[in-house]
């Protein structure tokens, strides 16, 4: 059956997010209520283990027709989870956001506008960042590393309030890959992107769901998943390091015949083996991660399992 298309469709994950969702809802709905177009409102549960799905519930039987949610099975990620929300959406326009009001939904009208304008995705970027002061640094060096690798030219790429024509919301759908970045796939899409300046707040209920491991592993999903230049730079780092050392071979060589054999630098020696080792090991793992994303990929695995979507009429 054809989807009934509504002018705008918001989407968002959730994930143990109990002590959100009642500010979330008291502050979203007005916000769409006021829009003056057709909307609906996209929850995908993923894997919450408290009461969030409870409270969806009630949401879906206050909203009928407007709201539903997509439960999954189990933890698939906050990727997964929005890319099932794009698949479960009607909208024309469809904006993306997280459960935690760090960035508020006060800010979706701006995002319309920019679709209104001719934009087919509107990226935003945190202004006035409320997070702590390494966070922040680090993500500055990360997006401008990311920019330099994947050929983009992101700002932001942690902030995942943002808006997607239909046409980019297709284009994702039709995408098959078991680990994907939603962001930089979008923009790589893009005829007119845009990004624009949105406000951002402290976290006030819960805790981050994004430890230092899981960002990390992140980063390696859309660096490799988007540049080949990861594998292109451990080429030519072992090409220099194998050059260097067929150079410092010559020298022992020489050094022996002219000068005689060496008595001393065992330690030096030890060093530049350890630290020979070190690249190995870092070109190894690199490799790796593309193997381990090709493996991935040829399983055909569903890249999620949805258990039942409420309020799907």
């Amino acid at each position: 059956m054809e989807k009934t298309l509504v002018d705008v469709s918001v989407v968002i994950p959730v994930y143990n997010e109990e002590e959100s969702l009642p500010a979330l809802f008291e502050r979203l709905f007005p916000v769409m209520e006021s829009l003056g177009r057709s909307w609906e409102v996209v929850f995908v549960n993923d894997g919450s283990r408290d009461r969030s799905l409870g409270m969806l519930l009630q949401c879906v039987d206050k909203f009928p027709g407007k709201v539903r949610v997509v439960d999954f099975n189990g933890n698939f990620g906050q990727h997964m989870a929005i890319t099932a929300g794009f698949s479960s959406s009607r909208g024309s326009i469809v904006v993306t956001m997280d459960a935690d009001l760090q960035n508020p939904p006060e800010e979706i009208p701006r995002l319309l506008a920019e679709i209104d304008s001719g934009h087919d995705v509107v990226g935003t970027i945190r202004s006035m960042r409320k997070d702590p002061f390494f966070r922040k640094f680090a993500s500055k060096i990360v997006n401008r590393i990311t920019n330099r690798i994947t050929g983009l030219n992101l700002n932001d790429y942690g902030c995942m309030l943002r808006a997607y024509s239909r046409r980019i919301i297709e284009l994702i759908n039709g995408c098959s890959e078991t680990t994907t970045f939603i962001p930089a796939l979008a923009q790589r899409f893009a005829l007119n992107p845009i990004e624009i300046e949105v406000g951002h707040s402290e976290r006030e209920q819960g805790t981050s769901k994004y430890s230092l491991f899981r960002l990390i592993r992140l980063n390696f999903d859309l660096m490799t998943g988007f540049s080949l230049f990861p594998l292109q730079a451990v080429t030519m780092l072992g090409l220099f390091v194998a050059g260097f050392s067929f150079l410092f071979t010559i020298y022992m060589v020489l050094r022996r015949i002219f000068v005689g054999p060496e008595a001393e630098g065992l330690f030096t020696l030890m060093t530049i083996n350890f630290f020979l080792m070190g690249v190995t090991m870092f070109c190894v793992g690199i490799a790796g991660e593309y193997i381990g994303r090709i493996f991935q990929e040829i399983r055909k695995r569903p890249r999620y399992i949805v258990n039942k979507v409420y309020g799907d009429e």
